[in-house]
């Protein structure tokens, strides 16, 4: 669904259609929930994210522009409703229980199982690497690689220069690079052991 019919969703939406919701949460969903998962790093929680963005669209909807597009305007919301999260999750610490699932696991009957393992492996170092970024570097990084947001839109949803997005995605760059590299030197490491 492009951009323009999301935003005409969304201005009848504000102006009293609500059978409209429907095209914008179809239209929306999935990037968003993909964008706050990949924040907060479960999919249980960007799940009543999602359902907290969505509401806070319905109750804003009379302060959108009409004309504006949308999609930056959720992707705002939805931020908003991260930092909300974050903020809540420094002054009450949980534990996940068990019994609580995680993200979902790749498809591994498309590869090998070798490089199925090596896939996974590659994506639990990229998530706690993100997990340990800083959140404006996260962020940055998530928006230009994940989201496909150009440099100038990612800056105006977080309210910096493009020079500052820049910088910060290409500190989570590095982070990146230099634990993947240390991860495939130790994978070396382990199988010249194992071919002794």
């Amino acid at each position: 669904m492009d951009e323009a019919e999301l935003s005409g969703a969304m201005d009848r939406y504000a102006e009293g259609d609500a059978t409209a919701f429907v095209v914008l949460h179809r239209g929306l969903a999935a990037r968003l929930r993909s964008f706050l998962a990949r924040l907060v790093g479960d999919a249980v929680v960007a799940d009543d994210l999602l359902q907290e963005t969505f509401f806070r669209v319905h109750r804003a909807r009379a302060s959108f522009q009409r004309g504006a597009p949308v999609v930056p305007w959720a992707y705002a919301i939805a931020r908003n409703v991260y930092l909300d999260h974050a903020r809540a999750s420094r002054t009450r610490r949980t534990e996940r229980l068990p019994s609580d699932p995680g993200l979902e696991p790749s498809d591994e009957g498309s590869a090998s199982g070798e490089s199925a393992a090596i896939a996974n492996q590659a994506v639990a170092v990229v998530q706690r690497v993100l997990a340990g970024l800083p959140p404006a570097q996260r962020e940055a990084f998530i928006l230009l690689r994940y989201e496909g947001f150009k440099v100038q839109d990612a800056a105006e949803l977080l309210g910096v220069t493009p020079t500052a997005v820049k910088l910060r995605a290409f500190r989570a760059y590095e982070a990146l690079r230099a634990e993947l590299g240390e991860s495939t030197a130790e994978d070396r490491a382990e199988r010249n052991r194992g071919a002794r």
